[in-house]
This record gives structure tokens, sequence and C-alpha cells, in this order.
């Protein structure tokens, strides 16, 4: 094993060249204190990056009746950088592999500085709606960030570690987007909502702190390398559009709901924008400070008995929601949608160590062992979170669209709460028929033996209630 070392055969700067974090002894020595700091630079970047994609959530606030955009648009333009965030997952993930984990966060970091000042530029009334909708769609690079960081600190951390590796990362990623919901309450609480730049002001200059922390702290792994045949093999493994739309159910409302929280209490609720901004960034942080909590419970218990129990949790969330909106109680649907941003916080966390995990027993399954076991669950498991994460996303743009519709036909959210209420219910009957329902452990064979090519379920042979 090697430190980080700068080669003259790599541009690009640091590059470790050899990497086993499933080795205990390297681990020990010096494999977490390496990946620590790349975790650390990356959740800092990854931070940003969300609170660029959530900007909008933001922005429309500001914009009062002098601006000529509806309610309806409104939803359009905070459902715009979810749709181009959730595209740009997929390169994002396979960049980590060609550019380097280190040297793609400098990049993705850097670029972030396009949607932020052309946000400056045109925040202001008398700009054409053309130009907020594209404006806003640049804002999605942000959300790209996602994939590629989760993709990098998968790499570097053991098995046994990624369920609070990746909750960490992805939780202090999550949480940029009620950080700028914060600055966007004390902008408008103190300067007034005539004043939106304010808050580019703030970010513009975190954006190359960012990029230059990361370019002097973080490493790229050289043992990373693009793999179009896992990522083809990923693709056409029904595990990774089945965890899709799990995922969907988990982060897709989490994103989907931070982004449509205050316009929904403007809708619904009636609520100036002070006053909606001084409650929507309640349930995206209590959402993301748990969101490791859920990775360290599926490390403990398994994925998929944490991801079960969370749909059922979430679905009787909904129903105190679709009560409460009923009703037009304020007090019961706060409490309802926060539980259901904490639910999805932490069920973001179970749902996204699965899938690392699945790959692995995959590995089992087929009679790999060790190193090579271990080898085949990255390889899979690195290329199908791009595609998990992308189509999660736009999870987030389905929310939104569809409370667009519920107000736009029925002045209210509650037809869009009971359709998110069945397909939790889908959710719920997903993970067990296939990760709980009949499953049993997997071995590897015994030395010399080859293995078990007969079973007529093979799909169902790897131990999925340990994921």
């Amino acid at each position: 094993m090697t430190a980080p070392t700068t080669t003259a055969a790599r541009e690009g700067g640091r590059w470790i060249e050899q990497w086993d974090p499933e080795d205990e002894t390297f681990w020990r020595e010096k494999g977490e204190r390496i990946a620590t700091r790349n975790l650390v630079f990356s959740i800092l970047s990854e931070h940003i990056g969300f609170s660029i994609w959530s900007l909008w959530s933001v922005m429309v606030l500001f914009m009062g009746p002098e601006y000529g955009v509806d309610a309806a648009g409104k939803f359009f333009l905070v459902a715009m950088p979810t749709l181009v965030g959730g595209i740009l997952r997929v390169p994002y993930t396979f960049a980590v592999a060609r550019f380097g984990g280190r040297n793609w966060t400098i990049i993705s970091a850097a670029t972030l500085l396009v949607p932020a000042v052309a946000a400056a530029v045109v925040m202001e009334p008398g700009t054409s709606y053309t130009t907020f909708m594209v404006v806003a769609a640049l804002t999605g690079v942000g959300g790209g960030n996602f994939a590629s960081s989760m993709t990098n600190i998968n790499s570097f951390y053991p098995l046994r570690k990624k369920g609070w590796a990746l909750g960490l990362n992805a939780g202090g990623g999550n949480i940029g987007v009620p950080v700028i919901q914060l600055i966007g309450l004390l902008v408008i609480g103190t300067a007034g909502a005539a004043h939106p730049r304010l808050v580019l002001a703030v970010y513009i200059p975190l954006i190359v702190v960012a990029a230059v922390l990361s370019a002097l702290f973080m490493d790229n792994l050289a043992p990373v390398r693009n793999d179009s045949g896992a990522a083809k093999e990923a693709a056409r493994d029904a595990h990774t559009w089945i965890m899709s739309l799990l995922y969907i159910g988990t982060f897709g409302s989490f994103i989907g709901y931070s982004f449509a929280f205050g316009l929904v209490l403007q809708n619904q609720f009636d609520r100036t924008p002070l006053q909606a901004a001084s409650l929507t960034f309640i349930g995206p942080l209590l959402g993301s400070l748990i969101r490791p909590v859920g990775g360290r419970l599926a490390d403990a218990h398994g994925g998929a008995k944490i991801t079960l129990w969370n749909f059922a949790a979430m679905a009787a969330a909904t129903l105190v929601v679709v009560y409460a909106s009923a009703q037009k109680s304020l007090p019961v649907f706060l409490t309802g949608f926060i539980a259901l941003f904490v639910l999805s916080g932490l069920g973001n966390g179970a749902t996204f160590k699965m899938i690392p995990g699945i790959f692995q027993a995959k590995a089992l399954a087929r009679g790999l062992a060790g190193e090579e076991a271990a080898s085949y669950g990255r390889r899979l498991s690195g290329a199908a979170m791009g595609l998990i994460g992308a189509v999660g996303a736009l999870g987030g743009l389905g929310i939104n669209l569809v409370f667009r519709e519920s107000f736009a036909r029925a002045h209210s959210g509650t037809p869009a709460f009971v359709s998110f209420l069945a397909f939790y219910a889908v959710c719920s009957a997903v993970t067990w028929a296939v990760y709980l329902r009949g499953t049993r452990p997997a071995s590897a064979p015994a030395p010399g033996a080859e293995p078990d090519t007969h079973d007529p379920r093979p799909e169902r042979q790897p131990a999925y209630a340990d994921v």
C-alpha cells in the first residue's frame, strides 16, 4: 500500500495508486485517516452543491406580484432544477473514474459559480419567465454533485462502514437545503423581500472556498477506473431499477418536499413569504441530520428491514398530513409534514446503504470471496449509484408536478398527498416482496466446490435481508 503520491504520468495532482480498505491493517494504519479527510471536504463541496440546487426554492419566496409569476409558474421553477440535476447525476457518476475524485470535485464545485452569478444578474422584476426558467435549470449542476460525491466516497470506505460514511456524506450535503433557506429567512427578515441578491453574495465566495479546499486536501484513487461494462451490467440488473423506485420514495420525497414546502404553505395556508420562510427550513434540517442515523441503523440491522418499517411510518405520517390538509389545521399539518421529512431522511440513509450490500450479496452468491467479492461489489454498486441517484432525484420533479396539478385543479394539496400515500404503500410492498420475503442466507461454496448454478431462483439466493 502506498500513501498519496504525485506522479509525472498523471496530470491533475494527488493520486493514490493502491487502495484496499477491506484490509484491516491498511485501514487502521493509513486508510481511515485518508478516507476521513476526503469525506470532510467532499461533504463541504456537496453541501454547497445542494444549496445551489435548492436556490430557487428560496428565490420564489422573494418573487412578489411585481414579478408576474403565479403559483403554477413557481412550482415549475422549483421543478426545473430537479429535472436537470437528476439527468446530470448519470454523467457525474462516471466523471469520478474519468477525471479522479479530487479533480472532479474541484471542477463540479467551480461550476456552481455559473448558476449563482446568473441568478444574481437576473433576479429582479421585469425579467422574462423564460429567462428565470433557464437560470433555474442551470442550478441543476448542484444536484449532479451528489452522484459524483457519493460514488467517490463509496470507493474510499470498506463495506462495514459504508452506511455511516455515505450517510454522513449525503446528510452533510442534504443539510445545504435548510441552510440556504435559513439564509433566505435571514435576508427577508432583515433586509426585506426586495433584496434576493444578498443570498448570492453569501454563496459566491463559499463556492470559491470549497473548490480551493478540495484542491488542497482531497485525493484521486487510481484503482477507480471508468468501466463501461459495469455501467451496462448495472443497467441490466433488475435490482438497480427496484432500488431506483425505493429511492424515489425516500430521496425523491426529501428533495421534492424541500423545494415545494414554502409554496405549499403560501398557497394552502396563506402564509406570507416571511412566515413561510420561517418554517420551511425545519423539515429539511431534521431530515438531513437524521440521514447518517439511517445509515448506522442499516449497518446494524439491515437496510431492507429499516427501509420497510420506514415506508410504513411515512404512510402513517402522510395520513396525518391528509387529515390536516383537509381540515386546514396548520399545527397538525406541520407535525405530519415534518415527520415526513425526518422519515425521508432516515430512509435515505437506509436505502442507499442497501446498494453496496445487494451487490456484495450477489458476489457471494456467485461463489466469489474476499477481495474478489469486494471488488465486484464496489464495481457494480458504484455504477448503480449514479443511475439510482438520478431516478431518485427525478422523483422530486414528480412531487412538484403533482403539487402543481393538485393546486390547479382542487386548490388544495390534499389530492397530492393521497397519491403520495398510495406510492409509499407500493414501496413497502416491493421492499418486503423482493428483499425480505423468503430470503435465505447466502454462503460461499466449500473450497474446491463449484458454485451452485441450478437454483431456480438465482436472484433470491443472496441474503438480501442483511443488506
